[in-house]
């Protein structure tokens, strides 16, 4: 065994010992030696490649944070979730990311990591556009599951561009007919594709699609392991819990609310006798009541108001549901609320001045004192301001733009 080798060994398992949840991610990785392409460590998700005259020059608790850092690269699904932005501002985002959290679970970076204060406890995508265009900064490691050009870079939902650029027995031949770009640049050791001395070919999408669900799993399992342990941190548990979260749209359960309340059916009701023996299904409508909140405070913009507006109408359409929205910043607005029949137009009856605090009890306050039993609320705000001490007794959906936490209901993040 290489002293790269033993190093690499040792490091892991004090992972495995001191930290099993990044050791147990670090184990669905096998390490790989690899050729002049390769800087430092790198990874395409589904193996880390090292350096190993880098390796050899880092101190074991060097080595744990390299190998911890792919690992979370994998385990937080950083390839599937580029998208269409730039490749190397990506990157340098997903490295600004999880560096800080590394540092806070006790790791010791190498001198090459970058550590910035300034996106502690910040997500990729946070952290994405306050990178300026022009920063010349190094990342710690080489992220080979996409190229250059973007090719399979386009992350989820682009699965359309598996076939592109496939044409070829040779990963570096492009056929311009299918649709493919230009070659992949990669380091002076080889060529994307060539086993011996090139990095890995990128990931196609449908690639990413099952590595991202395998992770998933790993991502879950591990997070286990470690509560068993009694070594799972409260940030590592929340970053699992976020990780693993349901990425359902705002606009899918807003959808599945007024589906829920809102909606036609039979009933077997025996009739009058009058009517004869013969019990026939009859059609019985159940008109949704929804009551919608707008936070007028001038923390949402009038597109995104827009948006959510044009999205109820369209819901709406669909079913038989009467609407009862409301405007507030500090207090509710003089003329509100309005009601809107199944068939009117949802729309605000005026413009609203923006400014000032806001408060989300005069809301809930004017239902109560009105009687009224709703049978959800959907409120769309960014979450800052004051709320009522306690619950409704009907279902609440905060639609909030921004990161400010919500202390009931069910919070969807808007942006």
């Amino acid at each position: 065994m290489s002293d790269a080798e033993s190093r690499l060994a040792a490091a892991r398992t004090r992972l495995i010992l001191d930290k099993p949840f990044l050791g147990a991610l670090v184990l669905r990785l096998p390490l790989k030696p690899a050729g002049a392409w390769c800087r430092t460590t790198a990874t395409d998700a589904r193996a880390i490649y090292y350096n190993p005259s880098w390796i050899e020059n880092l101190t074991s608790a060097e080595v744990q944070f390299a190998l911890a850092h792919e690992a979370l690269h994998c385990a937080l699904g950083h390839f599937a979730r580029r998208g269409h932005r730039v490749q190397r501002k990506w990157d340098l985002a997903c490295d600004f990311a999880i560096n800080p959290l590394l540092m806070d679970e006790g790791l010791m970076p190498p001198l090459d990591a970058q550590v910035i204060d300034l996106y502690r406890g910040m997500a990729a995508e946070e952290i994405y556009p306050c990178i300026d265009d022009d920063l010349d900064s190094e990342m710690l490691d080489d992220h080979v599951w996409d190229s250059d050009e973007g090719g399979e870079g386009g992350g989820q939902g682009e699965q359309e561009s598996d076939a592109q650029g496939k044409g070829g027995s040779d990963p570096q031949e492009i056929d311009p007919d299918a649709g493919g770009s230009s070659p992949r640049k990669v380091g002076a050791g080889g060529t994307a594709g060539d086993e011996e001395n090139g990095p890995p070919p990128p990931l196609t999408a449908k690639e990413k699609e099952q590595l991202q669900q395998q992770w998933q799993r790993h991502l879950a399992a591990a997070a286990q392991r470690a509560r068993e342990a009694g070594k799972l941190s409260g940030q590592l548990a929340r970053l699992t819990e976020s990780a693993l979260a349901a990425q359902v749209t705002w606009r899918a359960l807003l959808a599945q609310y007024l589906t829920q309340v809102g909606r036609d059916d039979y009933t077997w009701q025996r009739p009058s006798r009058r009517e004869g023996e013969v019990i026939w299904p009859s059609l019985r409508s159940h008109s949704g009541d929804i009551h919608v909140a707008i936070d007028v405070s001038g923390s949402v913009s009038e597109g995104d108001l827009a948006s959510f507006l044009g999205e109820m109408n369209a819901l709406k359409g669909t079913m038989p549901v009467r609407i009862t929205l409301y405007a507030c910043d500090t207090a509710l607005a003089a003329d509100a609320p309005w009601v809107f029949e199944p068939w009117d137009e949802l729309r605000l009856p005026r413009q609203f001045a923006g400014g000032g605090g806001t408060s989300f009890t005069p809301v809930f306050e004017w239902i109560e004192k009105s009687g009224q039993q709703p049978d959800s609320l959907v409120y769309f705000t960014d979450a800052e301001g004051e709320f009522p001490a306690q619950p409704p007794n009907y279902p609440v959906l905060w639609l909030v733009k921004g990161k400010a936490p919500v202390p009931w209901g069910r919070r969807i993040q808007l942006n």
